[in-house]
């Protein structure tokens, strides 16, 4: 499939105007993360999960969806509760987590209202040993330290991807990857805190999948400057960098676009369920797409100007 080949697009030239959109979304979303604040979810600041079996004893009733639960469970009171499957869906065992400290008056409430709203699901059945099958309390200092540990490890991966692009290319390349991934999170963040959408343990999983997502775009990129950089010894270092960002966008487009296709279904026929990681995706993907074409090899090249290593650093990869 030939999708934009042979083009020669001035993502270099116009470089200045790329610089203050990013700024300009960047620093919305900075405001939005200081000001909104971030929704942390019970994984991260505590609160009562409670395990429920609603599978019915009638055979003859229809499985429970978990939209429906959901919706008992937040018109009930518990309007910041997550709620999602474990294990088999045909199982029809849930998880449900709420805010909260005292567990025995949570437990008791959610008895009551699949009791009082979903009465086919547990009608002939022990409320107390059929229905509920495990009730956990997870504490306010265990949810901190969780939430230290995400950062920690987020952290961690970002250090491991500076030192692999610094011994594949070079120290520049590497902090400049580093700088568009912040940016790709950061814009996902910003959009998060925004809309007041909690931030799950499936949100860090799909943060962390768009920064490899978004590294390996980079990457792509990254290699032809250093192919061009070969066959292109005499030409401008604008022109090099212009001429390997345009000979990967094809490649970059068409790989952003396939990936879209089913982030997409998830977000329309996944279920509430992974609507928002499916969202996460999505916006992850489109950010990081234009980041790898835009931003993370302009502030290369930019660098090695600003800092008069535009020989040295020619020089130096074109021997890689």
């Amino acid at each position: 499939m030939r999708i934009l080949q042979n083009v020669n697009f001035p993502f270099v030239q116009s470089r200045r105007i790329t610089y203050v959109i990013a700024a300009l979304a960047l620093i919305a979303a900075v405001v939005g993360i200081f000001v909104c604040g971030l929704n942390w979810s019970t994984d991260f600041t505590g609160g009562v999960s409670a395990v429920i079996n609603m599978k019915p004893k009638d055979p003859g009733v229809k499985p429970l969806n978990i939209d429906q639960l959901r919706d008992v469970i937040r018109e009930g009171g518990f309007k910041e509760s997550e709620i999602q499957f474990i294990g088999n869906p045909a199982d029809a065992t849930f998880q449900i987590k709420v805010e909260g400290s005292d567990a025995e008056q949570i437990k008791e409430k959610i008895l009551e209202l699949v009791r009082d709203n979903l009465d086919d699901y547990v009608k002939g059945r022990n409320l107390q040993s059929d229905v509920l099958r495990e009730v956990n309390t997870v504490g306010a200092k265990a949810g901190a330290e969780m939430r230290t540990n995400v950062i920690t490890a987020v952290l961690i991966a970002l250090l491991l991807m500076i030192i692999y692009i610094w011994i594949r290319f070079e120290f520049t390349f590497g902090l400049m990857a580093i700088v568009a991934l912040f940016f790709n999170v950061v814009l996902v963040v910003g959009v998060f805190a925004w809309t007041g959408k909690e931030i799950t343990m499936q949100i860090i999983a799909a943060l962390l999948t768009i920064v490899g997502y978004a590294i390996n775009d980079t990457i792509v990129v990254f290699d032809r400057i250093r192919e061009d950089l070969r066959l292109y010894r005499k030409d401008p270092i604008e022109s090099i960098f212009n001429r390997a960002i345009n000979s990967t966008l094809s490649r970059t487009v068409i790989t952003g676009g396939s990936t879209l296709l089913t982030a997409f279904a998830l977000y329309f026929f996944g279920g509430a369920g992974i609507h928002d990681f499916a969202l996460a995706i999505i916006l992850g993907i489109v950010i990081g797409t234009l980041s790898s074409i835009f931003i993370a090899s302009n502030l290369v090249l930019d660098t090695i100007k600003s800092t008069r290593l535009e020989k040295k650093s020619l020089k130096h990869l074109s021997k890689k």
